[in-house]
């Protein structure tokens, strides 16, 4: 049946559509017996509130987007979780779409939101990302903007996101008091500023523990989340250092790749070799042995992104003054069988 209008119901009512419109709503200037005739004769008809309509008079879409680098990593679908937690409660609509790690992608995606008139984006930048004028763009045209995981700390906006380097360090470490002086880090590309930070991290941590940095131990994965990067950053570490006694890695994946070489020449792990990865991806429980990993909070950093938006966006809609939020979220160690 086709949905009925506004003016079908009051035409049949014989009132006018304003009072319509006010019965469906529950306004207290209409009485309740009319409201009792308007609402029985909505539901019959098939009435629906035309979304597009209220829209284009409230100026809201009532619509978020969010662009993601990727959708082969378990974290952002945890993030997904919370963001839509918070969208659902204010009746929000959530647009999810991917740069798969291209700059030029993740333009277009930025565009085809705004077409689509959404009340403000969250974004993770693809692996690309280095400069930043796109979301500059974003921001000048007063659309909320809140970056999270992967952020740029030159942009001026909202974000939410973990300390890298700190995590980075406190893994290190841990392999460190595990008695392990020969670590391998297998990290991420030289642009996001997540790989950068978490490649400090493990270079401050053996600086603190008096064991003389090595770049020959450090192996660059250019897609972070590939398991053939760590599969084949584990042939050569193995080649090239073979009393290394610890790896840690960018991204659970890459830490699994590892792995699974490593079990295919029967190196014994942790015995020989200890290995953390970072996420606390699903997958860590379920590799042969278990992975150790950093617990980065995808659900949280999505939850809290989404929170900071929607508040951003009701500043807005009050005219009031926005103030960025820069929240880092806490990480920890989780001990599995891999150390």
């Amino acid at each position: 049946m086709k949905n009925a209008t506004l003016k079908q119901i009051a035409d049949q009512l014989g009132i006018s559509t304003t009072t319509v419109s006010k019965a469906i709503k529950n306004y207290p200037d209409v009485s309740p017996a009319t409201k009792k005739k308007v609402v029985d004769l909505a539901t019959s008809l098939n009435y629906t509130p035309n979304s597009f309509a209220v829209n284009l008079r409230t100026k809201e879409s009532k619509t978020i987007g969010v662009i993601i680098p990727t959708v082969d990593y378990h974290f952002f679908s945890k993030v997904f979780q919370g963001v839509l937690e918070e969208a659902e409660k204010r009746n929000y609509m959530v647009i999810i779409l991917r740069s798969n790690e291209k700059l030029e992608l993740e333009k277009k995606q930025l565009e085809l939101l705004l077409s689509k008139r959404v009340d403000g984006i969250i974004i993770s930048l693809s692996n690309e990302t280095g400069e930043f004028e796109h979301l500059n763009n974003i921001l000048a045209q007063k659309i909320p903007l809140v970056l999270f995981d992967k952020i740029a700390k030159l942009v001026n906006c909202s974000k939410v996101s973990i300390n890298d380097r700190k995590a980075a360090y406190n893994a290190t470490s841990f392999l460190i008091e595990k008695g392990r002086k020969r670590i391998a880090h297998f990290r991420g590309s030289y642009m996001p500023q997540n790989s950068i930070d978490r490649f400090l991290g493990y270079k401050k941590a053996l600086e603190d523990h008096n064991i003389p940095y090595d770049s020959s131990l450090v192996y660059v994965c250019d897609n972070n989340t590939d398991l053939e990067d760590g599969y084949a950053n584990a042939i050569k570490a193995i080649a090239e250092h073979p009393n290394l006694d610890g790896i840690f890695t960018v991204t659970d994946m890459v830490a699994v790749g590892a792995l699974k070489y490593l079990n295919e020449i029967d190196i014994p792990m942790p015995k020989q070799i200890a290995i953390v990865g970072f996420c606390n991806s699903f997958v860590t429980e379920v590799t042969t042995p278990k992975l150790s990993t950093v617990d980065q909070p995808g659900f949280e950093i999505g939850r809290v992104a989404a929170a900071i938006l929607f508040d951003e966006i009701n500043s807005k809609k009050r005219n009031e003054p926005v103030v960025f939020q820069s929240i880092e979220l806490e990480t920890s160690i989780l001990e599995r069988e891999s150390t």
